[in-house]
């Protein structure tokens, strides 16, 4: 039991650290060496032969989808393309559907592949000039971009190229598109209940009387900008999304399953499968396609390429580097005497159906952790080919184990310590007293009740 405790409270250090600013990169290997050194491994040796090594390995896989990701997100906003698919978006649903106008905007920009820092960057001045004009209290908008960014394009709608759709991709063999039916019933449910309860806020808001300007701050005052910048035609904004989607359906499904890839096997290039690889490579190569097509249908919006690509390269840096350190501080954790009795609790919650021991531990983790991806990394680095073999031997597909574990992400990973959610509130000038009650419902309650629909559908 003491090896649980020590476990116990070095997670909730980290939560605790994280959520007062503390950097991750300092933080989690800290706190993993010292959690080592208490439990009786060697200190340096945790650090440089786990922590470093399972670091490094997140980084090696998936750099370039950080990288072509970050720089997308930045050609779509230095070329005003984001910004014409969000003044489309609400020139088409108007005052009257506000909400239901932010959500589709980061909805569609977040599925096209843009990241959801960027997004709510993006989106929140329209957010803002809209839910003025409808007099819609501005606490609302950070649940408005959660749910259209943090949620269902991120973790359940098919072919999405989040990283959080990327991870499980090498541990079962899958594609992007794995359990399209089960993603979409979980995207249904997440909108459903996020959008109601959005719309259920404002009324009762409306009821009250408390509108745009109540929830701000008395000292705040709501700029409009004078310029509203660069907006290219719709078609240019939207092309490059529609890129991203068709080549990775096209590459995952047609173009590289079923060419020889027999030099993959030897030592020279990893010893890896082509089904480890293929979908990672399908992300890749669409992002780099979308990354040209913005350029090339706006390079004269772009009034410098460079000024574009510095920032989104400099913008990939922290986000990997931070979640790398949480698989780090994760595979230190599961080095400790201690994980090895957790994990078999995890195992046997349900002993004939894996589906909901890996959804479990995946959120468990992805809440621990405040992070998807570093959740989902440490659950599959750890119980990746265990579950595999225990799926395989329930006759579960693996694509069902992809969808499962991409929509366990999502969930606890949105508590208060999570950066994403820290950074919306900062953007929307927002504190978590004021709005986390709405990224609760939208972001977490959502997600845990569409996880637990498609683990039932998947089980029967």
């Amino acid at each position: 039991m003491a090896g649980i405790l020590l476990i116990v409270i070095t997670l909730g250090l980290l939560i605790y650290l994280a959520w007062r600013g503390v950097s991750l990169l300092i933080l989690a290997p800290l706190l993993a060496v010292i959690a080592a050194g208490i439990s009786g491994l060697p200190m340096l040796g945790s650090y440089t032969q786990i922590f470093m090594v399972s670091m490094g390995r997140f980084v090696v896989a998936y750099f370039p989808l950080f990288l072509l990701g970050a720089l997308f997100g930045k050609l779509m906003e230095f070329s005003g393309a984001a910004r014409s698919i969000g003044y489309w978006t609400v020139n088409r649903l108007g005052e009257r559907h506000a909400i239901l106008a932010i959500v589709v905007c980061c909805a569609v920009l977040t599925y096209g592949g843009v990241s959801l820092f960027v997004v709510a960057f993006a989106v929140f001045p329209i957010a803002r000039a809209l839910f003025k004009a409808a007099d819609i209290p501005a606490r609302l908008i950070p649940g408005a971009i959660a749910l259209g960014a943090f949620t269902f394009t991120m973790t359940a709608l098919p072919g999405t190229p989040a990283i959080q759709n990327a991870i499980p991709m090498p541990y079962f063999g899958t594609t992007a598109f794995a359990a399209p039916w089960l993603g979409l019933v979980a995207s249904l449910i997440m909108m459903a209940v996020g959008y109601v309860w959005l719309k259920r806020r404002a009324a009762v808001a409306h009821r009250h009387q408390e509108g745009f300007a109540d929830s701000l701050a008395a000292e705040e005052t709501v700029q409009e900008s004078e310029e509203e910048g660069l907006r290219p035609p719709l078609w240019k904004a939207l092309a490059p999304i529609i890129v991203v989607l068709a080549a990775n359906l096209v590459l995952s499904k047609l173009i590289l399953p079923g060419r020889d890839y027999a030099w993959l096997a030897t030592p020279a290039w990893g010893a890896a499968r082509p089904e480890d690889v293929i979908g990672v490579w399908s992300i890749i190569a669409s992002l780099f396609l979308a990354c040209l097509t913005v350029i090339v249908l706006n390079l004269r919006h772009l009034r410098s390429l460079g000024a574009s690509l510095g920032p989104g390269a400099q913008d990939a840096m922290l986000p990997i580097f931070n979640t790398a350190s949480l698989v780090g501080f994760g595979a230190v954790m599961a080095a400790l005497p201690a994980f090895a009795v957790l994990r078999e609790m995890i195992l046997s919650m349900a002993p004939g159906n894996p589906l909901i021991s890996l959804s479990v531990s995946i959120n468990l983790l992805a809440g621990i952790t405040g992070s998807a991806s570093g959740g989902m990394s440490i659950a599959l680095e750890t119980l990746g080919a265990r579950y595999m073999e225990l799926g395989q031997a329930a006759g579960i597909a693996p694509e069902v184990l992809h969808r499962v574990t991409a929509v366990a992400t999502g969930g606890l990973d949105a508590l208060p310590h999570n950066g994403a959610v820290v950074t919306l509130l900062a953007i929307c000038g927002m504190t978590h007293g004021k709005s986390y009650l709405d990224i609760f419902v939208v972001a977490v309650a959502g997600p845990v009740l569409a996880l637990s629909v498609i683990v039932a559908m998947a089980s029967l």
